[in-house]
């Protein structure tokens, strides 16, 4: 009898910057996987306040107690990535309906291109359905206080960090 394979999982995004929406999705997905690859993906249309290393760090330091998570670094397609790292599935999250257009149209593309790549619906808990980077950037921008209940605490600092060099 052959060694059964490992279910990896692709769970990308900007991650611009992570939340706590975010983590939540990822917790579930560990869950259904035996490794979920965090891919923190280059979106030239979303204009990131922090580099893609910076998000990369931002989001290692809020899964280093999930053994079964990495955190990678991607540019392209994500389903040309998914298969590179032998992932079955692409894990997107989805917050409201408002999302699923988008989200089912994406889907069905890489349904296209790679049809043994399965794409996985997750949502949040009901505390993180509203919650949205844009969200947290623009109200950032303002008050990170305002924002401090919805991203890890590394993220708070850095939002704070970037947003007071952007006022000098």
């Amino acid at each position: 009898m052959g060694k059964e394979q490992k279910r990896i999982a692709v769970y990308p995004g900007t991650f611009d910057p992570v939340t706590n929406g975010h983590l939540d999705v990822l917790q579930r997905a560990c869950h259904l996987f035996d490794e979920v690859i965090v891919a923190i993906a280059v979106n030239a249309n979303k204009y990131p306040i922090f580099s893609q290393t910076e998000r990369k760090a931002l989001v290692e330091t809020n899964v280093r107690g999930l053994p079964n998570v990495k955190v990678e670094m991607f540019d392209g397609l994500t389903v040309n990535f998914a298969k590179k790292m032998r992932a079955c599935a692409i894990i997107r999250g989805l917050r409201a309906v408002s999302d699923f257009e988008y989200e089912f149209q994406m889907a069905q593309m890489n349904r296209h291109l790679d049809e043994d790549i399965e794409t996985i619906f997750l949502m949040p808990s009901q505390d993180h359905f509203y919650t949205s980077s844009k969200l947290i950037k623009s109200v950032s921008e303002f008050s990170v206080e305002d924002v401090a209940a919805f991203v890890p605490e590394n993220v708070k600092k850095a939002l704070r960090t970037h947003f007071a060099k952007a006022r000098k």
